[in-house]
């Protein structure tokens, strides 16, 4: 049933539209979300003409000014024809759309945009402004690839290194919770001569793989711990490739929720290789969930 009344650990849902085919995508998958939370939803759209406002005339402002509600109010209409007792708030903004994204959804909500912009040429590659909300965001931030309808493929999968992703495995325990399917927890590490060995973890015991298996089962336990009504399934894989790995296993999943990680070395707002290849090229919507602190650093 759709609501209004946001559940705990879970905040509002936040869209941004642009026009674009994959923006529609992203607000009709954001709608899906919030009527799953039992929360409301904020459609943003924004120009980024503030500062060039000075050299617009006030006929062109206003032209702009229209064109923007028009698109909102589209966007409403597509959100509403399926969700017709979702409550929705639209947002028009003159400033930055990732500025005003960040702002709508303060700190607690859930920012959600499409894997490319109007501007875009390539369907593999993420659109500037997703690039630059998913990097420099303090709450999590959906990258919505696919279609907006429910994949079905009955599971959320989240991705862990270590315990210190304990607040990425919480938030995709929700998801699944919400859904009512079970989380897949993957432990992926990378090897420069090994290409096959899994090993699955059944029941918190893990088979023979070391301290790369002795991580994952910790972070299973304190799923299981803390949220018992769970259907948990924890596997660890060595691979030549992560980012490979992860995106391979995006095919058979509604959800891959990920840890948000900058690569070391750098200044400012920056994603890790594997966070990015993620977001660029996964089979499903990928929820990052923001790290901050010291020893955050790349997932590579």
């Amino acid at each position: 049933m759709d609501g209004t009344t946001d559940r705990p650990g879970l905040g509002r849902v936040v869209v941004g539209v642009d026009g674009s085919p994959s923006a529609r995508t992203a607000a009709l998958w954001a709608a899906n979300e919030a009527v799953l939370r039992g929360s409301g939803l904020t459609v943003v759209h924004a120009t980024d003409l503030d500062a060039a406002a000075r050299l617009l005339s006030a006929a062109e402002r206003d032209r702009l000014g229209r064109a923007g509600k028009e698109l909102l109010d589209r966007a409403t209409e597509a959100v509403t024809a399926r969700h017709p007792d979702l409550a929705v708030v639209t947002e028009l903004s003159g400033g930055p759309p990732e500025q005003a994204l960040r702002r709508a959804a303060a700190l607690s909500g859930t920012i959600v945009v499409g894997h490319r912009g109007r501007g875009g040429f390539s369907s593999l590659l993420l659109g500037s402004v997703g690039l630059a909300v998913a990097a420099g965001a303090t709450t999590p931030v959906v990258v919505v690839r696919g279609t907006a309808e429910p994949a079905e493929a009955g599971a959320v999968l989240v991705a862990v290194r270590d315990d210190n992703d304990m607040g990425c495995a919480r938030a995709a325990a929700r998801e699944a919770l919400l859904r009512k399917v079970p989380l897949r927890l993957l432990h992926v590490w990378g090897t420069s001569s090994y290409t096959g060995a899994r090993v699955v973890l059944r029941n918190g015991k893990a088979a023979e793989a070391g301290a790369h298996a002795r991580a994952s089962t910790a972070v299973a336990d304190r799923l299981r711990d803390e949220f018992p009504d769970l259907t948990l399934e924890a596997e660890g894989e060595k691979n030549q490739s992560v980012p490979g790995a992860l995106v391979e296993a995006s095919r058979h999943v509604d959800l891959l929720v990920a840890g948000g990680r900058r690569a070391p070395g750098h200044l400012g707002p920056t994603l890790g290789r594997t966070t990015l290849g993620l977001l660029q090229h996964a089979s499903c919507p990928v929820e990052l969930i923001p790290r901050h602190g010291a020893g955050h650093g790349s997932t590579s």
